[in-house]
């Protein structure tokens, strides 16, 4: 009933903004990284609470699907695309502008004629270990997505992730400048992090992938702590994007 209730709202979409100059692209991994971090300052901001001025629309948005979609941007577009209301997160080579939810079907032009194709990024050397007690997005070993599709799909682990945190929890998080990891998962402990109750990222299938794939599982220690006391973990979630 709640996902046919979720179908039958009207439909928003968070727009996502990545800067890909020509010259300097950023690396996969930290624009990954960085769009979960612009997801989250954008649900963290006043502008997104209460009666700020992005408030309904971000409730409309979360009544129904959290769909995301990433265009990438250079030049004069990135540029004018900073313009609109937004919030520009950085990362270590990337930046990511995200904008309050829109229309499905109701783009600003600034934004709708940006590109979706051509977000396909490499991480020059392979990330590093995890520092411990960072919150991991962890992504499924045997799917392939493009940058921009990953990028939606970590942002969609980190708001479910988001969701479930208590307020206290959240304002930690907040004050550690919403840092995590991106990585993706040995065969073996992709199989053990699904089935640990922890946030899971099931797709709807409009892009790239298979209705109902399995994308990310987001691991904060918060949540990571209850599942192993209660056994039973925190939920999953669905993502379109």
């Amino acid at each position: 009933m709640r996902a046919a209730a979720r179908d039958a709202a009207p439909q928003f979409v968070l727009p996502l903004v990545v800067r890909i100059e020509k010259a300097e692209p950023p690396a996969r991994t930290d624009a990954l990284r960085t769009a979960a971090r612009a997801v989250l300052v954008l649900l963290s901001d006043e502008r997104s609470r209460g009666e700020g001025e992005w408030a309904e629309r971000v409730r409309d948005w979360e009544d129904a699907r959290i769909r995301k979609v990433v265009r990438r941007a250079r030049g004069a577009e990135w540029r004018k695309a900073g313009e609109l209301p937004g919030v520009t997160v950085h990362g270590d080579t990337s930046q990511v502008r995200v904008f309050p939810p829109v229309p499905l079907d109701g783009w600003p032009k600034e934004l709708a004629k940006l590109q979706v194709s051509g977000t396909d990024l490499d991480d020059p050397e392979p990330p590093g270990p995890v520092p411990a007690g960072l919150p991991v997005l962890w992504f499924n070993p045997e799917l392939d997505m493009s940058a921009g599709k990953a990028m939606a799909q970590a942002g969609h682990a980190a708001q479910l992730a988001w969701w479930e945190l208590t307020a206290a929890e959240r304002a930690a998080w907040r004050a550690d400048d919403f840092a995590l990891a991106v990585r993706t998962a040995a065969p073996d402990r992709w199989a053990e992090l699904t089935a640990s109750g922890l946030p899971l990222v099931r797709d709807a299938g409009f892009t790239e992938i298979a209705p109902g794939s399995c994308t990310v599982v987001a691991d904060h220690p918060a949540l990571r702590a209850r599942a192993h006391v209660t056994g039973t973990g925190t939920g999953t979630g669905t993502g379109t994007d």
